[in-house]
């Protein structure tokens, strides 16, 4: 019979992604998902070879910007292998067969940026944006959508009962039934970017202002967890009880009953943090890998592995002091974008997980432009 160790260990590398793993997707017993900067979904199957690891077995690209939010169909009539929606920064949302490794549907409405996604029970999608808004799409058409937040809602979860939770960079979440809002919970003091269900308890919430939270469904905070260093982008819970969150801080944090008990340094941020059933746990890495961990002793990685991952830990811990002379953590985050330039090709750098990019203010268009390299097409921000 397998034991467990003392804490999580490195399970496997998963490495196929060209860029910021941004997105996790727990797929069922087919496996999962993972969207990234690279504007593609990787579906990672069992490894019918080696038991608990995974292989790649298709890679869905039809987004034209990077991709995040995720959300998964179970095999139906419809799809017999289980469908895959996906949200991106094109503002588009797709539906795939995974089967076919095709596009079904394309919904087409938000004006900027999709930040989250559910699958109600009926097949409806729902949808949140940075437009403001949240979206109920049927058939690959809008069929009803209002403003739950004044400015970009960043996250949006479906609860067992069927109401959805809203979180956004107001630094609230809000309990919704249909599109009645019937709480606004207050209590983080900067944006909330994730959400998850923590079963018989309430609700958790991650937040910019670094830290978790658990909520009672009336809006009472029941638990906070602070630990992190930086902003908190993703939250999680296994039925054990565990808790798991990823932070800009590059480390994924497990905590039981309000503390924090391990901390996982990676060579980057981690954007999003997802439980398997079995208990292992799923990083999605600024570095573009996607790692398992476990606790089981029959699923850690070889010594040799291990060795090479303390090495690439190392590596990338004394690269990352600065950016073109500056110092990463000295430059402004995200938040920094809502700020309007003050004169025509004002340029400011910006943190963005591991990197600093720098946007140009077009005062004509009112617009940040960010500066890109390699062709890429400039990505407009919106005021």
């Amino acid at each position: 019979m397998a034991h467990e160790t003392a804490g999580y260990r490195l399970s496997c590398e998963l490495r196929a992604h060209e860029d910021d793993v941004r997105g996790i997707c727990i797929c069922g017993d087919s496996g999962f998902a993972t969207s990234s900067r690279d504007k593609t979904v990787r579906f990672w199957a069992p490894n019918p070879d080696k038991k608990h690891q995974y292989v790649l077995s298709k890679t869905l690209a039809g987004h034209s910007s990077f991709v995040g939010p995720l959300a998964w169909i179970p095999p139906g009539d419809r799809f017999p292998e289980g469908g895959i929606v996906s949200g991106g920064m094109d503002t588009l949302i797709l539906m795939w067969d995974l089967g076919k490794g095709e596009v079904v549907e394309t919904m087409k409405g938000h004006q900027f940026q999709v930040t989250g996604l559910a699958v109600d029970d009926n097949g409806d999608v729902i949808s949140s944006s940075i437009d403001c808004t949240i979206r109920r799409w049927r058939k690959g058409h809008a069929i009803e959508f209002w403003e739950a937040h004044k400015v970009a809602v960043q996250a949006v979860i479906k609860l067992p009962s069927g109401e959805l939770v809203t979180g956004s960079s107001d630094s609230t979440l809000k309990l919704w039934r249909g599109r009645t809002c019937l709480h606004t919970f207050m209590g983080h003091t900067d944006t909330v970017r994730g959400l998850a269900v923590l079963p018989g308890l309430g609700i958790l919430s991650a937040s910019h202002d670094c830290s978790i939270k658990l909520w009672a469904l009336t809006g009472q905070v029941l638990m906070e967890m602070t630990g992190h260093s930086s902003l908190v982008y993703s939250v999680d819970a296994h039925s054990s009880g565990l808790v798991a969150s990823g932070s800009e801080d590059c480390f994924l944090k497990l905590w039981k009953d309000g503390v924090c008990i391990q901390s996982i340094e990676h060579p980057g941020c981690v954007w999003d943090a997802k439980f398997l059933e079995n208990g292992d746990i799923i990083t999605a890495c600024s570095d573009g890998t996607v790692r398992i961990w476990t606790l089981d002793n029959d699923r850690i990685c070889d010594p040799q592995e291990l060795e090479a991952y303390g090495v690439e830990l190392s590596l990338y811990k004394s690269s990352r002091k600065k950016v073109g002379g500056l110092k990463l953590t000295d430059l402004p985050g995200l938040e920094a974008l809502q700020v309007p330039g003050t004169t025509d090709g004002q340029t400011k750098v910006i943190r963005e997980g591991d990197n600093g990019v720098a946007y140009s203010w077009n005062s004509r268009e009112h617009r940040l432009v960010k500066l890109l390299m390699d062709q890429e097409i400039a990505q407009l921000i919106s005021f």
